[in-house]
């Protein structure tokens, strides 16, 4: 499946507006990280979720991550994150398929390992979709 091009974030819809300059900070920071992860992934967001979505196709199979707010940080969601290699133990979470990574600085975003583990998701999402 083509891919859907991303080339500015998507308008948030207000949804940044209701957290700490801080936290919205981070918010826009991971955006620009998973827009740079992803290239040409759709974003789209769901403001009654509270979270962003980065795909290259419809439903779960063409998601290839989330970013999940809160008022003291996000997460990232990594779909089928549980079949990942992930040798610095940044995911978290007891689904048996969805993992994340929680972030609370900026600065974490620039972590080889968070990089890594973010390449290696596309890679897997390549591999599951080429017997599509």
């Amino acid at each position: 499946m083509k891919a859907r091009r991303a080339v500015n974030s998507t308008p948030d819809n207000g949804l940044t507006e209701q957290y700490e300059p801080e936290i919205r900070k981070l918010i826009h920071s991971a955006r620009r990280t998973l827009l740079a992860a992803y290239p040409g992934a759709a974003e789209t967001v769901d403001s009654k979720a509270r979270l962003f979505g980065y795909s290259y196709g419809p439903g779960y199979k063409g998601t290839v991550a989330t970013l999940l707010l809160s008022k003291t940080g996000v997460k990232i969601g990594i779909p089928y994150g549980s079949s990942l290699r992930d040798p610095m133990h940044l995911l978290a979470g007891a689904g048996k398929v969805h993992r994340h990574v929680a972030v609370r600085e900026p600065a974490e975003l620039e972590a080889p390992a968070l990089k890594a583990l973010l390449e290696e998701s596309l890679r897997a999402w390549r591999v599951r979709t080429e017997s599509r």
